[in-house]
């Protein structure tokens, strides 16, 4: 049976923001999206993009999987790239201009590579997706045994580092940020604070992003 929690949302949304934005909901339908901003999420439930940001429909182009990740460029028919091909749609298709890596506090995933937790099914998915962090993890040396937290919020900082990086190796997203068509960022969503942090590309640290006042 269909769950109610998602009936009852649907009601609502058909109630609140769809009537008040159907105007552009029908807009969308008719000339498609054209999203200038694409992002790479977690699927971690606490970390959606379009609430962080409060995006309107079709704002955002939204791809998320464990840990928010991007493998670097591989040609490989064999394999299903589907990651690789989310961002082959953003930039060669819809020409987003921006492709922001949005890391989180707390990420399940960045815990079950550094606890080197037992996988949960004979195919390991999640071991097996979460080694290609394995570089960012030797860039920061061991784990420290009287580790209080600090080592994952590090290891979740350089695993943004190692994808942005990774975007890098696609020779069209590169040509594109050497022509200044397209931009790339890091940053990362404190689930208990809700502040972002922005990676300044100059020293490589994230800090916290400046808000405009307030128009309230």
């Amino acid at each position: 049976m269909f769950p109610d929690r998602l009936i009852e949302g649907h009601r609502s949304f058909l109630e609140g923001r769809f009537a008040r934005e159907r105007t552009r909901y029908e807009m969308l339908a008719e000339a498609g999206q054209r999203p200038e901003i694409m992002v790479f999420g977690c699927v971690d439930s606490r970390v959606s993009p379009e609430v962080i940001f409060d995006a309107a429909p079709g704002e955002l182009l939204v791809m998320r999987n464990v840990a928010n990740l991007v493998p670097p460029f591989e040609a490989d028919r064999e394999f299903q790239h589907g990651t690789s091909a989310t961002l082959e749609f953003g930039v060669q298709a819809l020409r987003v201009k921006h492709i922001v890596v949005l890391g989180h506090a707390f990420c399940g995933g960045i815990r079950a590579f550094a606890d080197e937790q037992e996988p949960l099914s004979p195919g390991d998915f999640i071991g097996r997706w979460m080694s290609q962090i394995a570089p960012a993890a030797a860039q920061l040396g061991p784990r420290p045994s009287d580790d209080n937290g600090e080592y994952l919020r590090r290891l979740e900082f350089a695993s943004v580092e190692l994808s942005l990086r990774n975007l890098m190796s696609f020779p069209w997203v590169r040509l594109l940020v050497e022509q200044r068509k397209l931009q790339l960022h890091g940053a990362y969503f404190g689930v208990a604070s809700g502040r972002l942090l922005v990676r300044d590309p100059a020293s490589g640290r994230f800090e916290p992003v400046q808000l405009p006042p307030s128009a309230k």
